[in-house]
């Protein structure tokens, strides 16, 4: 299995990036107290940092509000993961616990202002790729079983015609989901080499660190950009 952008997504997004974090035999099936502390910490500065603050204007998010723009999307109708999650947090509207590698994402993500994902590697072979989707590809929202259709032309995340996310890092659907039985996961930190390349950087290695110290599984970890297309996952 592969991570694979293409070729046609850098064509759009010149300097779109992505950090990787691939972890093999978690167990997350415990609650792990460390991991909800550093969720409160993370949620606590989020809080603390946006007073008087609008997130939309600030300059961690407004990289992705410009990109959104670029692929025709209005990001005032479909924002970023990390500009709906920031908004949630920054009006005191606290996140959920939900499991021990999800809220250790969102963690890191709030910590460094980042769209962060994670995805379960076992629920497909196919190769997981960000790319303008095609006529047919389905799409099943958090909590339903009918696919949605999908119209070509939309940047996502996908496995074969089975889509991850919609409008790249809006929505994430069924197709992967974490759950307490997840055990090989995909993480993608999505920025830009011209913005926040460091950032991106610095969160993929905490990520990996914390992963290794807490759950004491392999871990591996990777770059993808225009220079350096796909990763091997496994």
């Amino acid at each position: 299995m592969k991570f694979k952008v293409d070729k046609e997504v850098f064509d759009k997004l010149e300097n779109v990036c992505f950090g990787v974090v691939v972890a093999k035999g978690i167990d997350n099936t415990k609650t792990v107290d460390r991991i909800s502390n550093l969720l409160d910490i993370s949620i606590e500065n989020t809080e603390n940092y946006f007073e008087g603050k609008k997130v939309k204007e600030s300059d961690e998010i407004l990289p992705y509000r410009d990109a959104f723009r670029e692929l025709g999307m209005n990001p005032n109708k479909f924002m970023s993961s990390i500009e709906a999650m920031t908004t949630r947090v920054s009006k005191n509207k606290k996140l959920p616990y939900i499991n021990p590698v999800v809220d250790l994402g969102n963690s890191i993500s709030l910590k460094y202002l980042l769209p962060l994902g994670a995805h379960d590697m076992d629920l497909s072979r196919d190769d997981v790729s960000v790319r303008f989707s095609n006529e047919g590809d389905k799409f099943i929202p958090f909590g339903e079983n009918e696919p949605e259709l999908v119209e070509g032309g939309e940047l996502i995340y996908s496995v074969g015609d089975k889509v991850k996310t919609r409008r790249w890092i809006w929505r994430q659907g069924e197709e992967g989901k974490i759950t307490e039985n997840s055990k090989n996961i995909f993480f993608p930190i999505d920025g830009f080499n011209d913005s926040n390349v460091d950032k991106v950087i610095k969160a993929r290695d905490e990520l990996a660190k914390l992963i290794q110290e807490i759950f004491e599984c392999e871990v591996e970890v990777g770059f993808v950009d225009k220079d350096n297309m796909e990763m091997e996952l496994k």
